[in-house]
Formats: C-alpha cells, sequence, structure tokens
C-alpha cells in the first residue's frame, strides 16, 4: 500500500469504524478495492458487518471478489435478501454460482429466486452492471472514478443515497463541463421515471414513450436501484415477443392460461379441494367437541359465525399483504419473524377494537355479562390467530414449494375456522357458570 493508504489505514481503528460505519465507509470507498478488502478483511465480525452495510453498492462489487471465500460467505448470509441479490447480480454468471454455492442451501435458493425475473419483466429486460455514484462525489473524483472502470457508462449517472435509493442523475454532459470541485448533488437533475423491476414489458414501452427517454431506471419495491433498460433491450424483447405470438397461435405453449382447457385445470386445481373438504371437516369436529355447551346455551349458536367470520376477514387482509410482499419481493422466507411479530400486533389492537364495539352490541341483545366476556376475549384471540396464520401460510407454503396464490386460501379458512370455533366455545365452556 501506499504511504496514503497506510495514513487512512491507521486512522481507521476499530472503535472508529464500529461507532462511525458510514464514515468510515466513505473513506473505505475512496481505496483502490483491494486495498479496501483487506482492511475489511481485518475487521471483527460484527464491525465488518456494520461498515459492509454501509458501503455502496457499486464499491461493494468491486470488494467483493477481493475478499477470501471464509469472509465473504458470512457478509453475504448476513445481508438482506434484496440488497444480496442486487449485488449478485452484478457479477457475470459464473461469479454468481461461485457465490451461491458458497451459502447454505436455503439462503441460496432464495437469493437465486430474487435473481430470477418473471418473463418478459422489467428486470428481465434490464442491464444491472450500472455502477452509482454518491451526490456528495466531487466532479474531479467521478471522473477519475469513470477512467477506472471498463464498462458501458451511458447517458447519466445514477446517484444514489447511503441506502442506495435513487435519488437523482447527471448528465454526463454536464459532468464534462462542470466545475472540477462541484460536487455531483450541486448538478443533478430529478429523476422523472422509473419502473419496478416486476413490472410488465408494457409499462416500460409505456414510461419511455410517454417521457420521451433512452433508457430507464429499475428499482425494487424498495425504490433501491437496480439497473437500467435501454433501447436496444427493448427492441430485442419486442422482437421475441413476435416469436413468441406466432408459437402461441400455432400452440405451443406450455402454460395455463385462462382459456386452458378444463381438464388442464382440473388436474391443477382438484388435489387442493379434496384437501379443502379434509380441512372443513377439522372445523366440523371442532364444533361437534362442545356440541354440549353448544345445547345449553343456544346463544352461542347465534354469535358463533360472528367470531369465524371476524376472524376469517382478518386472517384474509393479513395474507393478502403478505402474498403482495412476496410477489414484490418486499420480504421473504427468511423475515417470517418480522412479519409475524407485526401481525400479531396488528390482530391484537384490531381484535380489542372490534371487541369492544362487539361487546356493547352483545351486551344490548343479550344482557349477559358473562356472554359479553366469552365474545370479547375469543374475538380477541381469533384475530391474532388469524394474523398469524394470514403471515405463516403463504410464507410456510413458498418455502415448500407451493403456489402459495393456491393453496393459502384453503390452509387459511381451515386455520381461522378452528381458531374461532375453538377460542369462542372453548372460553364458553370454561365459563359456563356466568352464562
Amino acid at each position: 500500500m501506499n504511504e496514503n493508504s497506510e495514513l487512512v489505514v491507521e486512522a481507521l481503528s476499530e472503535k472508529f469504524l464500529a461507532e462511525h460505519s458510514r464514515e468510515a465507509a466513505r473513506c473505505l470507498e475512496t481505496l483502490p478495492a483491494l486495498e479496501a478488502a483487506e482492511i475489511i478483511s481485518e475487521l471483527g465480525e460484527p464491525t465488518r458487518r456494520q461498515v459492509w452495510k454501509a458501503i455502496g453498492l457499486a464499491q461493494c462489487v468491486a470488494i467483493l471478489p477481493g475478499l477470501s471465500d471464509d469472509v465473504a460467505k458470512p457478509i453475504l448470509e448476513e445481508m438482506d435478501p434484496g440488497p444480496a441479490s442486487n449485488l449478485l447480480g452484478r457479477f457475470d454468471e459464473t461469479t454468481r454460482h461461485h457465490y451461491l454455492s458458497l451459502l447454505r442451501p436455503g439462503v441460496a435458493k432464495e437469493l437465486q429466486s430474487f435473481l430470477t425475473y418473471p418473463a418478459n419483466s422489467a428486470g428481465q429486460l434490464m442491464d444491472a452492471k450500472v455502477h452509482t455514484y454518491r451526490p456528495s462525489m466531487t466532479v474531479t473524483q467521478a471522473l477519475a472514478y469513470l477512467r477506472s472502470r471498463d464498462q458501458m457508462i451511458g447517458h447519466k449517472l445514477k446517484v444514489v443515497d447511503d441506502n442506495n435509493l435513487l435519488i437523482a442523475h447527471v448528465d454526463i454532459n454536464a459532468v464534462i463541463l462542470a466545475e472540477p470541485n462541484q460536487t455531483l448533488g450541486e448538478i443533478a437533475r430529478p429523476v422523472s421515471a422509473v419502473v419496478r423491476s416486476l413490472d410488465p414489458r408494457e409499462e416500460v414501452v409505456s414510461k419511455l414513450e410517454q417521457f420521451k427517454l433512452e433508457e430507464i431506471p429499475v428499482v425494487d419495491a424498495n425504490g433501491s436501484f437496480l439497473g437500467v433498460i435501454r433501447h436496444p433491450e427493448l427492441i430485442d424483447a419486442l422482437r421475441e415477443q413476435a416469436i413468441d405470438t406466432l408459437q402461441t397461435m400455432v400452440g405451443v405453449s406450455k402454460d395455463e392460461r385462462a382459456t386452458s382447457s378444463s381438464w388442464f385445470a382440473v388436474r391443477k386445481r382438484m388435489p387442493w379441494l379434496q384437501v379443502n373438504l379434509l380441512t372443513a371437516f377439522l372445523a366440523a369436529a371442532v364444533v361437534g367437541i362442545f356440541e354440549d355447551t353448544i345445547a345449553s346455551f343456544t346463544a352461542l349458536a347465534v354469535l358463533l359465525p360472528v367470531v369465524a367470520g371476524q376472524s376469517g376477514n382478518a386472517g384474509a387482509q393479513a395474507l393478502a399483504i403478505t402474498m403482495r410482499g412476496l410477489a414484490l419481493r418486499e420480504i421473504s422466507v427468511r423475515q417470517w419473524v418480522r412479519v409475524t411479530l407485526k401481525e400479531i400486533n396488528t390482530g391484537l389492537w384490531n381484535g380489542i377494537s372490534i371487541a369492544i364495539t362487539c361487546g356493547i352490541g352483545v351486551y344490548f341483545w343479550s344482557g349477559s355479562v358473562g356472554l359479553v366476556i366469552v365474545i370479547v376475549s375469543a374475538m380477541i384471540i381469533a384475530m391474532i390467530m388469524a394474523g398469524i396464520a394470514g403471515a405463516l401460510v403463504p410464507i410456510a407454503l413458498t418455502r415448500l414449494g407451493q403456489d402459495p396464490a393456491v393453496a393459502s386460501s384453503i390452509v387459511l379458512t381451515t386455520v381461522t375456522d378452528i381458531a374461532g370455533f375453538m377460542s369462542f366455545l372453548g372460553i364458553a365452556t370454561a365459563l359456563s357458570g356466568m352464562l
């Protein structure tokens, strides 16, 4: 290392790196990639994780090959799936496969799914090998960085913040004409349009025509920059679409569509309908357990659908949000604890609110304080259980390789029915002396 690098290394003590990870990351970004990799390799695991999260994506791409496999493995496994897939997506297929092979099978499979975009989506069409820049970089630093990269630059430099969120772009002509000490933030311009990675090709075409763009940035569900789509890629995609259309006209397609044969649809759907029948018997069995309680207090039969219906609706809401998050890659199966805790908290407060309203109505209807206590308690428990089921069912099915869109509603209905029946009738049986 040169003298300047040695001074930087000396200044970046372990304490500084741990307590000021963002500032330390900015210093590391100014060093040659191999020297930065050497410093990162010498850090302790917690400090290394903090500093790595603060380093820009483009710099991570340059630094990662300089790390040993023993250092790279825990770094990639500790990263959230979105940033990790963004990072690996900027390497060629051979390098990407090498890093995936280092990881635990479950993590590698999850990242591979994040790296695979649906056909004809923006993510499939984009060029991910696009460098990003900080608003604090001077024109001199930006030009030096550009000269050190042997890749297509494009007409605009993409400016991102510390979280890799796309905040602006800088025309390359503006960089050439600007004063050397001006920052990119001073000459940057707002981004007029972006597309999300899962947006269909039609949305990309529409925005390119609407805003008269030569290229359009692609971001993920959280706004993190992924890459750009340029006109050549779009033209190639449209040519492929024309070929696919000709194939479809002569019946070459293998995917199920709305116009697929009934027999094909039956073969796909019938197994889950049979499962639904079995689970319906489970819910009925729960009611049968409390047959004597229902016979003694007929008001329970009247109120039983209220608890089951509310828990079913709450579960459906949690299910819809979770499935949307999985579909848009806002969450991954590894984040099941975070998602479940959020739905537990939501179910608790929604349950309390609904239980109060329900309790008031039941009291004016029946005049029984005991019945109010039963339905209030059952409503809260059922709403919490519904939230847990709505979060976990699609995540579990995804983890098992099943299609959550087909199976989740069947499993969820069973869980919410059993939770509603069991909580309501179980509490009623326990407090039968108050009814």
